[in-house]
């Protein structure tokens, strides 16, 4: 069976995809990088858009709140993506699970349809579990008050982050994310005792699936595990990554801020970004 003619992309989309999967973008937190995810958003187009989950941090909302017109614009460009043809399936994750208690619903709000996972189908015939991976972290299902102190661990991170590169950046070092690595040395911990991966990889196999791709722990990978394909999207935070299929099936992660040398030292936009040349 021939493959669907793509979409036409967004006008002044440089790049399109048959599917882009995007995850733990964290709108409403000061360590979201909006301003690249909207540079992201406004340069692709695509036929399918995967939100999986975290995508606004609902547990940041019950002690502090930031959001600012880079905010509001990736939201814009979502629904615009919506609003031109784009399927767009938001899966929720631990960070936004308040929108949860609508799955039952089966709502789909402003063309965006609301689901506890998705089934993926390639262009080249592989099916792929989509979910945000929170229900296999036994931190997060077993020891919640763990999960939230975690949190705030990596918050605080964060902001020692900051002030670690503004330091390197007057030492003429290149940025180096200080969270990140200690972010990997707990995961690595935490990863060791669950059996992240092999858990998701376990659960695509169970379905008779090909693989999973999935966010949660904010570290891009795509292997095999197991025989199964596992993919991790990444997040928004820190390595601003995201994973797109390509019109025949070829699956591939791309490190937005690497790719197209933006940098996090540089002040953060408060107005809607220009289209840039094709990369």
């Amino acid at each position: 069976m021939n493959a669907p003619a793509p979409r036409a992309s967004l006008s002044g989309a440089a790049e399109h995809y048959r599917s882009v999967f995007i995850s733990d973008t964290h709108l409403g937190t000061r360590g979201c990088r909006a301003e690249f995810l909207a540079d992201f958003l406004h340069r692709i187009g695509c036929e399918r858009l995967y939100l999986v989950g975290d995508i606004i941090d609902g547990w940041r909302l019950r002690r502090s709140w930031y959001w600012d017109a880079t905010h509001d614009e990736v939201l814009r460009l979502i629904l615009r993506l919506a609003r031109n043809g784009t399927e767009v399936t938001y899966i929720p994750g631990n960070h936004d699970e308040m929108f949860r208690a609508w799955l039952p619903l089966g709502l789909e709000v402003a063309g965006i349809h609301l689901r506890p996972e998705a089934v993926h189908e390639t262009a080249d015939g592989r099916r792929l579990l989509v979910t945000h991976g929170d229900a296999f972290d036994s931190v997060v299902r077993y020891a919640k008050l763990l999960a939230l102190l975690g949190d705030w661990a990596y918050t605080a991170a964060l902001v020692a982050n900051r002030w670690f590169n503004a330091a390197r950046r007057r030492l003429g070092y290149p940025y180096w994310s200080l969270s990140a690595w200690l972010k990997r040395q707990v995961k690595g911990a935490v990863k060791a005792i669950d059996r992240f991966e092999s858990a998701l990889a376990g659960e695509a196999r169970r379905r008779g699936l090909d693989g999973v791709v999935c966010g949660h722990i904010h570290h891009a990978e795509m292997r095999q595990v197991d025989g199964v394909l596992y993919i991790n999207d990444g997040d928004w935070v820190e390595s601003c990554t995201a994973l797109v299929e390509h019109a025949d099936g070829r699956l591939e992660l791309i490190d937005w801020a690497a790719r197209n040398r933006l940098s996090f030292f540089a002040p953060r936009r408060r107005t809607r970004p220009q289209v840039a040349e094709a990369v």
